[in-house]
């Protein structure tokens, strides 16, 4: 693998801050990016979760080298990317959220012309064309027009291309999005399987589940700001209790809400409620055993329950409890 120094991080970011011009005149700056720190050892999968405009792409951008930041630091790979940013756009693959294929050559020629860029050529570029072509599935595609490829396939070669320098550091921005569930089960095998190799990848989600089971590191990001940081196992058992949701036969007037919440919040083992529309959701001790006075609740409160659920702690009530709101969702926290 490509790389520079021996740091336990492959990626070290110190506050970075990145804000674009207002959309009109006057308008005062767009903040996207605010102080945003990360520590991400090598070897790992790293993954970036938010909402659409968190301020994810952009920090990517800005550790790829394709956006300065206003402010801030990091290296990545062993190298400044201030002062070495050349150093580190060699040592990285970058796969955005839009394919970076050209539609109108093969599989194969996206391949070879993303070596020749990075210098390499001859036997040794057409073996490794050759690899990634049998790795990603694709050998009997291999010759016909991108343009031709399936949604799954073509990001498949989208991947493949990232890898073509055998980079240390690799940008997943998104990789599943609009892919159907098998081809983003696919996908997921192929990202788990390329860690094998000591490679590195920082990949943003706004998949909960994509998050869980692909990120051994996970960096809870909103409105540009780094809200928690931790494994996906040490961040879920950081909440007590089930999350137990409660849906409504009519969302609750104010008047109703507050008697509810009162009631709720009086009984045992109930840490926290959340409204959310004609569903109501709790953080409960033994949340099973709890059901029957959650319903008393309700029902003292002039409401009827529909359905209820109860469930161990997930990344989305991570992201609830540290961002204030479910994912791309606001909601009021008690």
């Amino acid at each position: 693998m490509a790389g520079g120094g021996e740091s336990v991080w492959a990626i070290d970011a110190h506050e970075l801050v990145k804000s674009y011009r207002g959309r009109r005149r006057g308008d005062p700056p767009i903040r996207a990016v605010r102080g945003v720190s990360l520590s991400v050892p090598a070897g790992t999968i790293f993954g970036l979760l938010g909402p659409n405009g968190a301020g994810k792409s952009t920090t990517v951008r800005m550790l790829a080298t394709l956006s300065r930041p206003d402010s801030g630091s990091a290296t990545v790979a062993g190298h400044d990317l201030l002062r070495s940013p050349w150093n580190v756009r060699r040592a990285i693959g970058i796969v955005s959220q839009k394919s970076g294929a050209d539609l109108d050559a093969s599989g194969r020629e996206n391949l070879l012309l993303q070596g020749r860029l990075y210098g390499l050529g001859g036997a040794p570029l057409a073996r490794r064309a050759d690899e990634l072509l049998a790795r990603f599935d694709l050998v009997g595609a291999a010759d016909r027009l991108a343009r031709t490829y399936s949604g799954g396939m073509l990001r498949r070669l989208d991947v493949a291309i990232g890898l073509v320098q055998r980079p240390a550091v690799l940008f997943l921005d998104e990789p599943t999005t609009g892919l159907d569930p098998h081809a983003r089960a696919v996908m997921w095998d192929e990202i788990e399987a390329l860690t094998a190799d000591g490679l590195t990848i920082l990949l943003t989600t706004h998949y909960l589940e994509e998050a869980d089971r692909l990120a051994t590191q996970v960096a809870i990001i909103d409105s540009g700001q780094v809200v928690v940081e931790g494994t996906p196992d040490a961040l879920k058992s950081e909440l007590r209790g089930d999350a137990v949701d409660v849906d409504l036969d009519a969302e609750p007037t104010a008047a109703q809400a507050e008697d509810l919440r009162a009631r709720l919040t009086a009984l045992p083992g109930v840490v926290e409620v959340v409204f959310d529309g004609w569903a109501v959701r709790t953080r409960v001790d033994e949340g099973a055993a709890k059901l029957p006075a959650i319903f008393a609740a309700v029902d003292g409160a002039g409401l009827s329950v529909v359905a209820a659920t109860v469930a161990r702690p997930s990344l989305d009530d991570v992201y609830l409890r540290h961002a204030g709101h479910r994912l791309g969702r606001r909601e009021e926290v008690a």
